[in-house]
């Protein structure tokens, strides 16, 4: 069992920054792609953005694409996710993954997730 734990959220202004963090406990074969979700209340959870920890290939939502950018580090074991220009239709609270393959977008293509930490996103 792989353990995801996030650190990074809080509480910003229109137009402000926030810089998530999630570490995994180990690589494994299903933490070859690791990436983020989100949930807003009253909403689906939705795909953000994924990572291929491995060549580092990058998948956006539209939503975030321009603003957010993820990366990883060379150990493989952390992504980040830079967020820039926030607004608050991107309050929610994210939710980082991993699983064993890049570039899916769908809740069930992720094996394991994160307990979510909550951004907030103030006009």
């Amino acid at each position: 069992q792989v353990q995801l734990v996030e650190s990074g959220g809080g509480l910003v202004q229109t137009g402000g920054s926030l810089r998530l963090s999630c570490v995994a406990s180990a690589r494994t074969p299903d933490t070859v792609a690791m990436g983020w979700f989100r949930q807003a209340p009253g909403k689906e959870r939705e795909f953000v953005a994924s990572i291929g920890m491995i060549f580092g290939t990058p998948k956006y939502a539209d939503s975030v694409k321009d603003r957010f950018t993820i990366s990883r580090d060379n150990a493989r074991t952390t992504v980040n996710l830079q967020m820039n220009s926030l607004k608050p239709e991107d309050t929610a609270v994210y939710f980082c993954v991993a699983g064993p393959r890049g570039r899916n977008t769908g809740t069930n293509d992720y094996i394991f997730w994160g307990q979510g930490t909550q951004v907030t996103v103030s006009s």
